[in-house]
């Protein structure tokens, strides 16, 4: 896809992102229908409700172009281009009428074929804050903005003056693993963060309020956008692959702090 393209494909998921916001606003302090509630989270019948609104919004620009999302997937997730959507992260925040969520949209392709889920990079990346009214934005190759205007990663080097985001993920493993590490990291850094929207979080880290942001167990929609936006923005977006479908262990920094945070858990 020519840069002309990504370009439009930028729109396009912005269109989609602020109409998709439109509607979360108007519902936030309004009851919700819940799908599905577990432990550590709720599904939404407006989640749903989102994904469709910005399926269309995305097909009426890019109809051939599959589309990866929360809450289902439309088209072959595997073809050589694919959107990635979380209509609403941070559904719990949202459930309960806590104004920290988001929408997410990326843009990806295909670089390797290989058959692994990590065959992937993005392109184009959309994140959305409609309580906020923040847009973050980027293409690969250029600088990442939050409504319109260039923004860097912190130039933090030190632990002790870190703001570091962290998130638990919904599975009794992920907890097992980040609750150590959690002990840790909260007796070395300034302050620890639990905000509940992993895509903020990333933009966070890429507009210098976060220094850092982990977590085990994340899954593709939610870092898809967000973590190209913290490259464009200077800094580093380390992922891997572990069990569970487009499930990720993710840390995001300025590209300062990883090996030290990485060091914490030995």
């Amino acid at each position: 896809m020519k840069l002309s393209e990504q370009r439009r494909a930028l729109e396009c998921a912005v269109q989609a992102a602020r109409a998709a916001g439109v509607v979360m606003r108007k519902n936030l302090r309004l009851t919700k229908k819940v799908n599905s509630a577990t432990l550590h989270d709720i599904k939404l019948d407006l989640d749903v409700r989102c994904q469709k609104f910005i399926e269309r919004r995305l097909r009426k620009g890019f109809p051939q172009i599959a589309i990866l999302g929360e809450e289902g997937i439309s088209g072959n997730a595997e073809a050589a281009q694919r959107w990635v959507v979380d209509p609403i992260d941070g559904t719990v925040n949202f459930t309960y009428g806590i104004p920290h969520a988001c929408v997410s949209i990326a843009l990806q392709f295909r670089v390797r074929a290989t058959g692994d889920e990590d065959d992937y990079d993005t392109a184009v990346g959309v994140v959305y804050d409609p309580f906020a009214d923040e847009l973050w934005t980027a293409i690969r190759g250029g600088a990442a903005k939050l409504n319109g205007r260039v923004i860097r990663v912190s130039e933090n080097g030190q632990l002790r003056e870190a703001i570091v985001s962290i998130g638990f993920a919904k599975s009794r493993n992920s907890l097992e693993h980040t609750l150590p590490y959690f002990n840790k990291l909260v007796r070395r850094v300034r302050k620890v963060r639990l905000m509940g929207a992993a895509a903020l979080a990333l933009t966070y880290v890429a507009t210098g309020r976060f220094d850092a942001y982990i977590e085990r167990g994340i899954r593709l929609w939610d870092i898809a956008a967000g973590g190209l936006i913290v490259e464009c923005a200077g800094g580093e977006f380390w992922r891997e692959p572990i069990a569970g479908k487009y499930a990720y262990s993710m840390v995001a920094s300025n590209g300062r702090l990883r090996r030290k945070l990485a060091a914490l858990r030995r």
